[in-house]
């Protein structure tokens, strides 16, 4: 792979080929990504689910929204070292080509804003609920109408071919979706993979999958124009864009000490941990005086965490070089902080978060309760569509159709685009409004 094709400003629909230097540098075309992802009503949908604490009530817990707006400002940072040290290795991109050290930045954040565009509602819950539907619950009537790899998208929900495609879906009046660069969608794109065959391999990009059936066909556009090395001949498999090591960096960053940062926030993990568990990667850094005069808890985990995010920032940019090689051909087989010095603290936080956070009663009622919700609403929404398409439906199936957006596609041909459009639906929820769209079903309110 190189870079001058990994930089493309193409957009869907373009016709002719966009050039670096002829861009307006006021409106740089990588900075429009960012500007079309953040006024989306998908990402301010966000503001509404879960990150780490389902529903909480405290107004310091990250959402999703945060979260992604975080993740963000991290992967601007990134991309904009890596991009100022690929510009000193590869001079020709600037002398030649015009690109700056901030069209790296501007990638890459554009790309984190929106890697949890598709989460459904209740967090990974969320995702697991949908496969859990159509694994063992009523959507397991379906599989013999499906090909395999159409019942695999159901089965294994991924919230990130989810985002995908509401980055590309075309709509009346919307084609191509938001119509972001292909720079930006490959970076996007950690699993640049369908989903079967499942894990072929413990490459890093095999470790989920990146687009449903229904948007192969765009990506695999996408691919060619990046120049991605296709690793499979019997699935559609590509190499990762190499900006997606960085995407993935800032969310791993982000969700491993600021998750940590909440849960010692909402008391479930003692500040002395904080100290403890962090003092290892900020010990070049903190200044202790500083540190002491602090008199809040949340100001001196506030500290801890601004160090560690920056220390790790800078930890990934020389993995990211020192490997560059080895990620452009597509050999580097894992996340970035997986080769870093501090890999057994990172490891060390992640496990105290899962044990008091991510497992805690307060996480797991509250994702029984999800499961549930979704649970309720594809089996209903479900019945409704294919009693509708096949001219059977009751008087209660017609009034829940007449609820649901025309985006759900009750008249398709294809079970497969009937399914997945019910399941894009409710993906599209917020926490808040899946749970009132179940309470209105179930009769709850009114």
């Amino acid at each position: 792979m190189n870079w001058e094709q990994l930089l493309s400003l193409k957009r869907f629909g373009d016709t002719n080929k966009r050039i670096r230097k002829e861009q307006d540098e006021t409106r740089l075309g990588f900075e429009v990504d960012y500007d079309r992802v953040i006024f989306s009503s998908e990402f301010r949908s966000l503001q509404d689910k879960t990150q780490v604490i389902p529903l909480s009530d405290t107004d310091f817990v990250h959402t999703r929204l945060t979260h992604s707006l975080e993740v963000s400002v991290v992967g601007r940072s990134l991309g904009r070292l890596v991009g100022q040290r690929l510009l000193q290795k590869h001079p020709h991109l600037q002398s030649v080509h015009g690109y700056q050290a901030n069209d790296f930045g501007a990638i890459v954040a554009a790309a984190a804003l929106a890697h949890d565009i598709g989460n459904p509602p209740f967090g990974h819950s969320g995702e697991k609920a949908i496969g859990e539907f159509f694994i063992n619950g009523a959507g397991k009537q379906y599989k013999s109408e499906l090909t395999d790899k159409e019942y695999q998208d159901l089965c294994d929900f991924e919230g990130n071919a989810n985002g995908f495609r509401i980055l590309t879906e075309s709509r009346a009046g919307r084609q191509g979706g938001l119509r972001l660069s292909y720079a930006t969608l490959g970076a996007f794109t950690k699993y640049p993979k369908e989903s079967l065959p499942k894990k072929p391999s413990k490459h890093i990009a095999d470790k989920k999958y990146g687009f449903f059936q229904s948007e192969k066909e765009g990506f695999v556009e996408v691919a060619k124009e990046l120049g991605l090395n296709k690793r499979s001949q019997k699935a559609e498999s590509y190499s990762r864009h190499p900006l997606a090591y960085l995407v993935e960096a800032a969310d791993d960053i982000c969700y491993t000490i600021i998750d940590f940062e909440d849960g010692i926030n909402l008391g479930l993990i003692q500040e002395e941990f904080a100290l403890e568990y962090l003092i290892n990667i900020v010990r070049d850094k903190i200044k202790t005086e500083n540190y002491y005069a602090l008199t809040t808890k949340q100001d001196r985990v506030s500290y801890l965490r601004a160090l560690a995010i920056g220390t790790l920032i800078n930890e990934a940019v020389d993995i990211f070089m020192k490997n560059e090689d080895a990620i452009l051909n597509g050999d580097f087989e894992c996340a970035l902080l997986d080769k870093s010095k501090y890999e057994a603290q990172i490891n060390d936080i992640i496990k105290i978060s899962v044990e008091n956070i991510y497992q805690s009663t307060e996480v797991v009622d509250k994702e029984i309760a999800g499961y549930g919700v979704i649970n309720a609403l594809l089996k209903t929404y479900t019945t409704a569509v294919n009693n509708s398409y096949n001219n059977t439906a009751s008087n209660y199936d017609k009034l829940i159709l007449k609820g649901l957006p025309k985006s759900v596609k009750t008249n398709n041909t294809s079970l497969y685009n009937r399914l997945s459009s019910v399941c894009y639906h409710v993906s599209l929820l917020s926490d808040s409004k899946a749970i009132l769209e179940y309470k209105k079903i179930k009769g709850i309110s009114f």
